[in-house]
């Protein structure tokens, strides 16, 4: 009979002691989990490329001059001078090298039936483009002949204006003076003659 309350003390004490190592085993799990926790590495998120691609689109290089000017009027002998006007080139190639040279020509100036008395040849008609009026893009405009110390004759193929260097669009004017040296031997009438400009 004496041995019963030492029974039920040391179950007492085993049941204890059974309950104490369970919530230290949770703890130290729970723990253990934790530190684990701490310890991964993050995992980089999921990523992708796209390539995005575009046109810049391209037209075409070309000029423009007026249709039509009448210079007036002179006697033989006398030097007619006027402006023709407006002369653009545009460039619309958006090229990575946008240079371009546009060149003059003309033809012989006549009246009637076109007979030497009756024709003004092109060696005797003088052109300057003078300096540019309006430029856009980048890069180097010349002109071909800045003043009239620099007039040319057009009995060959002249340049009128230029562009150098620089790349994409751009667009260059000028206002172009010709000078017609008109013979003593030359008859009264209207002279006809056709200035071209082209560019290249």
């Amino acid at each position: 009979m004496s041995d019963m309350p030492e029974k039920g003390l040391l179950q007492t004490f085993m049941a204890s002691s059974v309950a104490f190592m369970r919530k230290t085993l949770v703890i130290l799990t729970a723990s253990a989990a934790s530190v684990l926790a701490l310890a991964a590495p993050a995992v980089a998120a999921p990523t992708d490329d796209t390539v995005v691609t575009f046109t810049i689109g391209t037209a075409n290089l070309d000029i423009t001059a007026p249709p039509a000017v009448n210079l007036g009027s002179a006697f033989a002998g006398q030097t007619l001078t006027g402006q023709i006007g407006p002369v653009t080139v545009n460039d619309q190639r958006a090229a990575l090298s946008a240079t371009w040279t546009a060149t003059v020509t003309s033809t012989a100036f006549t009246t009637g039936g076109a007979g030497p008395a009756e024709t003004i040849i092109p060696g005797l008609v003088d052109y300057w483009s003078g300096p540019a009026t309006a430029t856009t893009g980048t890069g180097t405009f010349v002109p071909g002949q800045l003043t009239s110390a620099q007039a040319v004759p057009l009995n060959l193929p002249r340049t009128a204006f230029s562009k150098t260097s620089g790349s994409g669009n751009n667009t260059a004017t000028w206002n172009p003076t010709i000078d017609i040296q008109i013979p003593d031997a030359a008859v009264a009438g209207t002279y006809e003659g056709v200035i071209t400009h082209s560019v290249a």
